[in-house]
């Protein structure tokens, strides 16, 4: 061990003087130097060229310093750093205090912000569906835009629709209701006494790929009443014929899983198979009477959200796509463009059923509230909700209109059906699907509501079962839980069959003596 000659210490950076041999700190002896310009021990001329760097190898650890060269001196560092370290662990504890209460006043403002909106936004509803009521009276249409809108509705046309669309749909709506009004179901449609006996008659199994399984949604032919489609979680579309019993075709190109599927079949031109799935796109597949295959006529990509529902319009000219994003579009069967793109709501849209006359669109929400809009005008006329007392918030997955056109099924809740009057907006019935022997872990779940073309009945999907229900008395008919949850229900003609959905498997039940 050396020591600096001036310093008296182990040196940091120890260097040698070559006039005489002296061990220094250069720090010390280079500034020692400056100011004297001598050896400090002998006074000879000393410069920085005669002082010589010492490297030791391997490298020694620097010594310790005085004051820890004993225990207690040791004893009085190990004090201090406990010391700082319980005066730095009450600084913190100090800051986690003020932070959570930061946090919960921030909380609490924004508990009280979201009631304060979603008392706002009911009254809104109210003043909309007030509104709407007393300009259906006076026959005049409700504003288009909402408050913060009015801004603009000067530079913004009344009706975006090209005049020959607004034609269609009119005629349309005035054929069909008026037709409406006289139509009964013929006297051989099956009765709601003979749905009573319907039990599994036939069952087409494997459907689909088997990773990931499972069919979503279902819709039967009515120009070829053997056909049906079928869209699955693995992407792919479906068309099956019962009668030869296989496959008619696979139609691929969606990215993820499909919920929605529909025929466009109109005398006089080629039959379309229409599918909206999660990747965000509609898609359109036309027949080819020279190959009799069915070939890709177009990918719609109006949307930013995932498609919640698709319908196609009575005319059989035009399609209404719902998204998550909060919007609706009106798009073109003939020419496949979008004719019309709604503005985005605040609430994104999970379901979609057009009237059967063509004219009122339901659109269901996230958060427990129906939207009605005229297509003609594109206008919102009437807003449709359980009682807030009623049921928590839950999301409208499933719509459909009735065949006379006055009624509209909906959930009510996750287990419960509401049936509701269009006449005076107002739910004429609420019945409860769920029941004691229900599973607490698994209760009851609607996936699907259908109304019967009839409009004797409608059934239910659920994850449980499926049921029939009648119209007028709501009493059940039947229930069919062979094979456990159902996720979409279709009727098969004159009401003599109804299909079914579940797993990759579809289900048809009937009467005993139906073929199958």
């Amino acid at each position: 061990m050396y020591f600096c000659a001036l310093s008296g210490e182990p040196p940091q950076d120890p260097v040698v003087s070559a006039k005489s041999g002296q061990l220094y700190e250069r720090r010390l002896i280079t500034k020692y130097i400056s100011e004297n310009g001598t050896e400090p021990t002998t006074g000879e001329k000393l410069d920085e060229t005669d002082l010589i760097a010492l490297t030791a190898n391997p490298k020694a650890p620097a010594p310790r310093p005085p004051t820890a060269t004993s225990i207690p001196a040791l004893l009085h560092s190990l004090q201090n750093e406990y010391d700082a370290i319980l005066l730095e662990t009450f600084a913190i504890k100090q800051q986690y205090q003020a932070t959570r209460q930061e946090l919960s006043h921030a909380l609490y403002q924004q508990d009280a912000a979201t009631r304060v909106v979603a008392r706002l936004i009911r009254e809104r509803d109210a003043a909309r569906e007030a509104l709407a009521s007393v300009s259906a009276s006076m026959g005049v249409a409700p504003p288009v835009n909402d408050v913060e809108m009015v801004e603009d509705a000067a530079t913004q046309p009344q009706n975006a629709l090209p005049a020959e669309v607004s034609t269609i749909i009119e005629e349309t709506h005035a054929s069909l209701s008026a037709i409406r009004k006289k139509r009964k179901a013929p006297t051989d449609y099956v009765k709601p006494a003979d749905v009573k006996t319907y039990k599994s008659v036939h069952t087409i199994p494997s459907l689909h790929s088997s990773t990931p399984s499972g069919i979503n949604a279902i819709v039967l032919s009515t120009s070829t009443p053997s056909h049906f489609l079928t869209a699955g979680n693995d992407k792919h579309v479906q068309l099956y014929d019962r009668a030869q019993g296989k496959v008619l075709a696979t139609l691929k190109g969606h990215t993820k899983k499909i919920h929605h599927v529909a025929f466009r079949e109109r005398e006089g031109e080629n039959t379309l198979i229409i599918s909206g799935a999660a990747d965000k796109t509609v898609r359109v597949w036309g027949h080819e009477e020279a190959s009799g295959q069915y070939a890709p006529k177009t990918t719609i990509k109006t949307h930013k959200g995932d498609i919640s529902g698709i319908d196609v319009h009575p005319s059989g000219k035009y399609l209404v796509v719902a998204s998550a994003d909060g919007s609706w579009s009106l798009q073109d069967l003939t020419t496949f463009q979008t004719i019309y793109h709604a503005p985005a709501a605040t609430d994104g849209y999970s379901s979609l059923s057009l009237h059967p006359d063509g004219c009122l669109l339901a659109l269901g929400t996230a958060s427990s509230s129906i939207q009605i809009y005229d297509v003609r005008v594109q206008t919102f006329v009437a807003s449709l909700a359980p009682e807030e007392t009623e049921t928590p918030p839950f999301t409208i997955n499933t719509l459909s209109f009735s065949e006379n056109g006055y009624h509209l099924a909906a959930p009510g809740s996750t287990s419960t059906v509401s049936i509701w009057d269009l006449r005076k907006q107002k739910s004429a019935a609420s019945i409860s699907l769920a029941s004691s022997s229900d599973d607490v872990a698994k209760p009851y779940k609607i996936n699907r509501i259908r109304y019967d073309p009839s409009a004797l009945w409608f059934g239910v999907a659920g994850n449980h079962d499926a049921r029939l229900i009648s119209h007028k008395t709501w009493d059940e008919l039947v229930r069919f839980e062979e094979g456990g949850e159902v996720k979409d229900l279709a009727f098969g003609p004159m009401g003599k069959e109804v299909w079914g959905v579940s797993g990759r498997e579809v289900r048809i039940w009937g009467a005993e003596s139906a073929s199958t």
